[in-house]
Parts: C-alpha cells; structure tokens; sequence
C-alpha cells in the first residue's frame, strides 16, 4: 500500500545524511512509494480536540548540505491527511516533549502514531529499565546527598548523570577520592529539580558501549560505541567511534526480558545500551545507530521498521 507519512522532528536541513536515523527511516519510506511530510513540534497545533501540521511535502537526497527537497508548507488534519505519524524529535525530554506526547495521543485509533506517544511519554529511557530487576549496574536515583555519599563508599568509581539527558551531556564519572565532586552535586543540585541518576561504574565501558536495535521488540542488529581515550562517554555525539559487533547469548536474554513489554507498549524503533552484561538505557525518544548498523552488518533496520508499521496497519484493517 502508498501510505502518507507526516514526521515530528527537529529541521531536516541540519541532519547528518551519513548518520541520521530519521533521514535513513524516511529514506526507506520514499523507496516503498510512500509520501513524506517532515514537520517541526513547534508547527502542531491542536484545535478542539483536532491535530494540525504546519508541514512540508519533503523527499529526501543524499547530497552533502542539502538533504531533502521541500514543497511549501501546507496544512495537515493529522486525522485525515496522513496515515502514520513518526515522534521523532530529539530530547531534552522536558515538559515540552511530554506536551507533544499528549497531544499526539488525542489521534489514539484514528492515526498510527509511532513510537506510541502514550507509551514514549510514560517509559522514561533511565527510568524503565527499572522495571526489569537485575538487567541494569546497580542505581541510585535520588537528590539526597547522604544517599549519595553512602552509593559512593560502597561503590568507588561512580557515574552521575540527569534522569532526563540526552547524547551524553552532563554525564559525568567520578572518582572515589575526586575533589570536584562536591561542586558536581551543587551543579546537579541547582541546574534541576527532578533527582539525578548514580551508577556503579562499568569498567567494561573501556570496551564499548554496545547500541542494540529492536524492532517491535525483536533485536535487529547491533553497533559498538567506543569512548575516545580518556572519556568515559561512548555516545557518537561526543567524539566515541562506532564499530561492529555481534549480538551475544547476555545481548539476546536482555532483548527476550525486555522485548514483549516493547511491543505491548508499541515502542517499534527502540535502541538498548548495553555495558559488559548490563542494561543501562531504553532509548524510545529518538533512538540511533541504524545507519552505522546498516554499514557494518547490511542489516537495513528502517526497512525492518517499515515492515513492522505495515503489519500493525493490516492488522487494524
């Protein structure tokens, strides 16, 4: 079937065509037949109880500093004009993201609407994991600095980080005997109100921080993140490299416990972190690694995403 898909995402000018994830998914639309609109947050609008997009008709090119072609802007009845809608913005997960989750929920059995808003807005990626006791380094969530200070006497070496970051920003190791500790806590302290997150330190993380896809809760594939020398951070933002790895029998147990609650939830484009033999993140904002998958194994996890989609329209027919 041609189907009409509208895309919730920052602009699609900035993109990094060898590495985006959202660029790769509406590539592999446009390859099926299907029309693609690309819209900002900003430009939805909801109008007694109806969703509208200021949107573009765009299609995609793999042309350095010019990766897509846009119509002008028209306006799309989100209900009517489209068939799927992609939540594909990036985080910050603020009140503004979990407003754009709300808001896409009002199209719940009339537009598909992926990741599940409901389900995105209500699986926190740090927060999740908790729900599968023994999958994760142990983790102290907490603002309390007496609980704090306890997690680091047993620990040593820990990792502090906000709940609600993203692409490794604030994340932060520190030592058993780091004098700058004390003024992380205060930063923490006074830059959010939410808790923050303490984790036990993975020393495997010198090794790779693997990125593990799912679709529809089955793993597809996976990448490895390597931190550059002398960070603790892997993500591809913040200088880690991606290079190949394969699923191990820990990686396929992590996605058999965690996988039927993905697709119950409707979360189809996941990625997992995966340190050693621990779970650290659920990622179901704006998952990547799939062209950096793609590259190193063939495995074409936006065609795989597509598929998943088709079958859930069927389904409901």
């Amino acid at each position: 079937m041609s189907l009409r898909i509208a895309i919730q995402m920052d602009p699609m000018e900035t993109v990094d065509i060898n590495a985006d994830t959202t660029f790769a998914m509406a590539e592999a639309a446009e390859s099926r037949g299907y029309q693609v609109w690309t819209y900002h947050p900003n430009d939805l609008s909801c109008l007694d109880g109806r969703l509208y997009a200021k949107a573009r008709r765009t299609k995609v090119q793999r042309v350095p500093g010019t990766p897509a072609l846009f119509e002008d802007y028209v306006r799309l009845d989100l209900e009517d004009d489209v068939d799927v809608v992609l939540m594909r913005q990036d985080p910050p997960f603020d009140m503004a993201y979990i407003t754009a989750a709300h808001l896409l929920e009002l199209l719940k059995g009339k537009t598909l609407v992926l990741n599940d808003p409901e389900w995105v807005r209500s699986s926190p990626e740090k927060l999740f994991p908790l729900l599968f006791p023994g999958l994760l380094p142990e983790t102290l969530i907490t603002r309390n600095p007496d609980e704090i200070a306890a997690f680091r006497e047993k620990h040593g070496d820990v990792i502090m980080k906000p709940l609600y970051g993203n692409g490794g920003a604030g994340v932060f190791k520190v030592s058993a005997k780091d004098s700058n500790y004390g003024s992380l806590l205060e930063m923490f302290t006074e830059r959010n109100r939410e808790p923050f997150i303490v984790q036990a330190f993975l020393k495997d993380v010198s090794k790779g921080d693997k990125r593990v896809i799912l679709i529809d809760g089955e793993p597809a594939g996976a990448i490895n993140r390597v931190p550059k020398e002398g960070e603790a951070r892997s993500n591809l933002h913040v200088g880690g490299t991606a290079h190949p790895v394969d699923l191990t029998e820990t990686d396929l147990e992590i996605c058999r416990r965690i996988g039927p609650a993905l697709k119950e939830r409707g979360l189809v484009l996941v990625g997992i972190d995966v340190i050693g033999d621990k779970l650290t993140e659920i990622n179901v904002t704006s998952p990547t690694g799939v062209q950096e998958m793609k590259r190193f194994t063939g495995i074409d996890a936006a065609q795989l995403f597509w598929d998943a989609v088709d079958r859930r329209l069927q389904s409901t027919r």
